[in-house]
C-alpha cells in the first residue's frame, strides 16, 4: 500500500473533524488555554519518540523549523479558534480548500511568478466562491453581522494562509530531520506562543470551569487533531511530491459536514453550496485534476 498516502487520508479526516469538535469544546474553554495544552501536551507524548529518533539540527534547520511552527500553528491555530467563536465552524475547512487559491495570490505578489490565462481564471472563479463563503451572513441577515459571522470567516482566511506556507518549510526541514524531531518542535514552540495569551485568559477563567465540552476539545486536540495527525501529515509530505498534497485539502469539508450537522446543527446555506461549487469549479479550471482523488493511489502492489 501507499504509506504516504493513507497517512495524509487519516490526518485530513482527522482535521475535518476538527472544526466542529474544536467549535463544540470552545463553548467552556477558552482559546489560546485550549491551544496551550493541545500543543504542549502534544509534545510531551513525543518527546520520547524524539530523543530516540533525534538528529543534528544545523542553523539553517531551526530556521525553517522556527517558520513552519510559526505560521503551521501560532499563526493557524490561532486565527482557526478564534474564527470559530464567530463563524460556523464548516466554513472553515471549505475555505481551507481553496488554498490553491491563496498560493496562487502569494506567488504573483511575492514570487513576482506571471499567472498563466487558464490558472488565472480558475482562481478567479474560486476566489468568487470564497468571497460568497465569507459574504453569506450580510446576504442572510443584512450588514449586522458584519463585525460577526464575517470577521469569523476572515479569521479562516488568515489561517488558511498560515497552513499554506508550513508545507513550503516542512518540506525543507525534512530534507535533513525526521518528522518526529520536526513535529515536537513544532508543538514545543507553537505552545510557548500561546502561553502568555493563555495567562491573560485565567484572568477570567478557571479550571474549575472546565466541562465535559472542555474535556472533548482537550482529548480530542492532545491525541487526535495534534499528535497524531500532525506527525502523519508531516510524514506524509517528505514522501510526496509538493504538487500532490493540496488535493487532500477536499476531504476536510465533507467529514466538517457530517460531523457539524448532528454536534452543532449547523447545515449549509444556499451560499454555502454556491461558493463550493464555484471553489471546486475554479481548482478543476487551473488545475484540471479535480476529479482525482487520493483513496486511487491506495492500493496494494
Amino acid at each position: 500500500m501507499n504509506l504516504p498516502i493513507i497517512a495524509l487520508i487519516i490526518a485530513n479526516i482527522i482535521w475535518g473533524a476538527a472544526s466542529p469538535i474544536f467549535k463544540y469544546s470552545l463553548q467552556n474553554i477558552p482559546p489560546f488555554t485550549l491551544a496551550f495544552i493541545r500543543f504542549f501536551f502534544a509534545s510531551l507524548i513525543l518527546l520520547p519518540y524524539y530523543l530516540r529518533h533525534r538528529q543534528k539540527m544545523h542553523r539553517k534547520d531551526y530556521i525553517y523549523l522556527i517558520l513552519s511552527a510559526f505560521f503551521g500553528i501560532t499563526i493557524n491555530i490561532s486565527f482557526f479558534f478564534l474564527g470559530l467563536q464567530k463563524a460556523p465552524s464548516i466554513n472553515a475547512p471549505m475555505i481551507a480548500s481553496a488554498a490553491p487559491v491563496f498560493l496562487f495570490i502569494l506567488s504573483i505578489f511575492f514570487l513576482k511568478e506571471k499567472p498563466k490565462t487558464r490558472v488565472f481564471a480558475g482562481m478567479f472563479i474560486s476566489l468568487i466562491g470564497v468571497l460568497i463563503i465569507i459574504l453569506s451572513p450580510v446576504f442572510i441577515d443584512g450588514m449586522s453581522l458584519i463585525v460577526g459571522a464575517v470577521q469569523g470567516n476572515l479569521l479562516f482566511v488568515v489561517a488558511t494562509f498560515g497552513s499554506v506556507l508550513k508545507p513550503l518549510f516542512v518540506r525543507k526541514g525534512l530534507r535533513t530531520i525526521n518528522a518526529y524531531q520536526i513535529t515536537f518542535g513544532e508543538f514545543l514552540f507553537g505552545a510557548l506562543t500561546f502561553l502568555p495569551f493563555m495567562l491573560f485568559e485565567l484572568k477570567d477563567w478557571s479550571f474549575y470551569e472546565l466541562n465535559s465540552q472542555g474535556w472533548v476539545g482537550i482529548i480530542f486536540g492532545v491525541f487526535f487533531s495534534s499528535a497524531l495527525a500532525y506527525f502523519l501529515f508531516n510524514w506524509g509530505v517528505a514522501k510526496m511530491q509538493a504538487q500532490e498534497v493540496g488535493i487532500f485539502y477536499y476531504i476536510d469539508p465533507v467529514v466538517a459536514l457530517l460531523i457539524a450537522i448532528p454536534l452543532l446543527g449547523e447545515f449549509p446555506t444556499i451560499y454555502y453550496l454556491v461558493g463550493s461549487i464555484f471553489v471546486f469549479v475554479g481548482i478543476f479550471v487551473a488545475e484540471r485534476r479535480l476529479h482525482y482523488h487520493p483513496i486511487h493511489k491506495v492500493r496494494t502492489r
